[in-house]
């Protein structure tokens, strides 16, 4: 367990922490929340190989819903069948229905190193974490445009997030038709139900953190939309 948590603070950790250091000693009126907002752009950068791939194969598998549910419908009976025949297609479509978790599994230890940061990095005794070439501050301010105290929940911020998260969302999920009893079928039931729910559990768990966690997820959802949006809008999705 010792060798674990040394090997965190020192992959992600003292990294992420330093670099926030940085960036708040170095950019301009020294605020915290540009800091963060500059921190979260250069973890886009370096997620982005992952993460554009991650976006072509979700797209991708929305798409095929139509073509997966035919086959649902077609062996209803034969779960066997049912299953060997949607892997049959993936296969022949080149897609990967598990390739959208790494993206995922890679962000979860950085958002735990992320909360740290933003839980502790503001106390005096964590400065030792600095790398001997950084200053240490004298003191960091934790006001965000002079308006939000990032050390602190805010009700906003955790709502934009929750907002900005449905709406990135949406734009992966396509539009669906009726079925021919004319409502939608359970699995599109299913998959409109969760796109509210993840948002309002964002909205939720926010609220009980630092906002500087909720600024941090705002602008990763906002980097998402747009790199989303010139994936997908602006030319077709290659696989």
């Amino acid at each position: 367990m010792d060798f674990l948590i040394t090997a965190f603070n020192t992959i992600l950790y003292r990294p992420l922490f330093n670099a926030l250091v940085l960036l708040y000693e170095y950019l301009p009126g020294k605020d915290f929340g540009a800091a963060i907002i500059v921190l979260t752009a250069l973890i886009r950068i370096l997620l982005f190989p992952f993460g554009r791939k991650a976006l072509k194969s979700q797209k991708a598998l929305s798409e095929l819903q139509p073509k997966v549910k035919e086959i649902q419908e077609k062996f209803k009976d034969d779960k066997e069948k049912q299953t060997k025949e949607i892997m049959e297609l993936y296969k022949r479509e080149k897609i990967n229905p598990f390739s959208g978790c790494l993206p995922l599994l890679i962000q979860f230890p950085i958002l735990i190193a992320l909360y740290r940061v933003f839980w502790r990095g503001l106390q005096k005794e964590q400065l030792v974490f600095l790398y001997g070439f950084v200053s240490a501050p004298e003191i960091i301010n934790s006001m965000f445009f002079g308006l939000i105290d990032l050390s602190q929940p805010n009700i906003v911020l955790a709502i934009l997030a929750g907002v900005f998260q449905f709406i990135q969302t949406k734009m992966l999920t396509p539009k669906t038709k009726k079925n021919s009893a004319g409502g939608a079928g359970f699995s599109d039931a299913m998959q409109k139900q969760m796109q509210y729910l993840f948002p309002i559990l964002t909205v939720i768990i926010l609220l009980r953190l630092p906002s500087a966690l909720g600024l941090y997820w705002l602008a990763t959802t906002l980097f998402t939309i747009a790199q989303q949006y010139f994936l997908f809008k602006r030319k077709p999705i290659q696989t």
